[in-house]
């Protein structure tokens, strides 16, 4: 089975793939129309074989697509981080742009002394190469190639920036019309974030949060959770109830969360002089999920479960615990060593006329 990393890493990489195979079938056609019969490409001469070219350019430029998106997913996401979106866009569309000219030149190469059926040193290939390296059908196509690599970049940092989950919805049209279904929440607050921000100034505090965010997003997609939403030093994550279940993915993301910040309490510690921590809330129950907005598209979550969520993380620090949870939500968990469960009694929620039975869950 893959792990839910590996899973959101594949997702990533194969609309690269599928927006490089798109344009190669359309430039693909676009060719054919325009030189069957023809056996050679009229303004230098090359051997043109439609049939070749109508499989093998899709399968390049799928290969060039897989390829580019695992460059980006697992390499240039991170090296770009720390650079604007057009920053992003323009120095990674070049980087690109020079490796799909150098594969395109090999391409060239190939190409010929297959269709030529003679030796990588006979100078007609060199020739040939270079009368299109050399042609306005160059040109073209590397025009062409630009236009797919600045579409693809694109593409990546609107899903980065929106979510790729919230993107595909969209694409989809799968919360175009309101959707009821049942999801647990986790709200995360971090703690003393007043006191810490009085303590470092605003623009230290925001860089402490960017980096505290980072940290604990991994685990977020490592248990298979999506992040809702930021508000301030709150981070809301929500899981569909059966994933949020499965081998209790919600609590074991928030003790990632809790390792992620300990490994890292040294950076913290040098550069902020704080390490931060966080309280969260469990709950779940029935939400309607649909897109809304009209100048701002957004997909959001209504109902009760939210409300009572936030409320139960702001319990947290009357009873001195890290994690409160649901009685409710408890009941649908398989609680096993080395977590263990200690009963808080039942409280009132402002709001709700039934009272809550809350649980904290620690490691033993």
């Amino acid at each position: 089975m893959l792990s839910a990393t590996a899973k959101r890493n594949i997702s990533r990489i194969i609309p690269y793939a599928f927006i490089w195979l798109i344009f190669s079938l359309v430039y693909t056609l676009l060719e054919k129309g325009l030189l069957d019969p023809l056996d050679y490409y009229p303004s230098t001469g090359n051997p043109y074989n439609s049939a070749r070219n109508f499989f093998v350019t899709p399968l390049a430029a799928l290969l060039t697509g897989f390829l580019i998106g695992a460059m980006e997913v697992f390499y240039f996401n991170r090296w770009f981080m720390k650079r604007s979106f057009g920053q992003k866009i323009l120095y990674k569309s070049l980087i690109y742009f020079i490796l799909i000219l150098f594969f395109l030149l090999l391409l060239t190469v190939f190409a010929n002394i297959f269709e030529l059926k003679t030796s990588f040193l006979d100078k007609v290939i060199w020739r040939n190469t270079w009368l299109f390296l050399t042609n306005y059908s160059f040109v073209s196509v590397a025009v062409y190639m630009a236009t797919i690599i600045f579409i693809t970049q694109f593409y990546a940092e609107v899903s980065e920036n929106m979510g790729q989950a919230v993107l595909s919805h969209f694409f989809t049209g799968k919360y175009h019309q309101p959707t009821e279904e049942e999801r647990i929440f986790m709200f995360l607050d971090m703690k003393s974030s007043t006191t810490i921000a009085e303590r470092l100034g605003h623009v230290k505090y925001f860089e402490m949060l960017s980096a505290y965010y980072a940290d604990i997003s991994n685990p977020v997609i490592q248990y298979a959770g999506e992040i809702y939403q930021y508000v301030g030093d709150e981070m809301v994550v929500s899981w569909k109830l059966e994933k949020g279940l499965k081998d209790n993915n919600c609590l074991q993301c928030f003790f990632a969360m809790k390792t992620a910040l300990e490994q890292q309490a040294d950076k913290y510690q040098g550069k902020f002089g704080v390490c931060p921590g966080f309280k969260a809330g469990f709950h779940y129950g029935k939400v309607t999920t649909g897109e809304i907005g009209i100048i701002k598209k957004d997909i959001i979550f209504t109902g009760d479960v939210l409300n009572t969520t936030a409320r139960i993380q702001s319990l947290c620090k009357s009873y001195d615990v890290d994690l409160l949870i649901s009685g409710e939500l408890l009941q649908r968990l398989s609680i096993k060593p080395p977590f263990a469960i200690r009963n808080l009694g039942e409280t009132a929620l402002r709001g709700r006329e039934e009272k809550v039975q809350l649980y904290t869950i620690y490691r033993q």
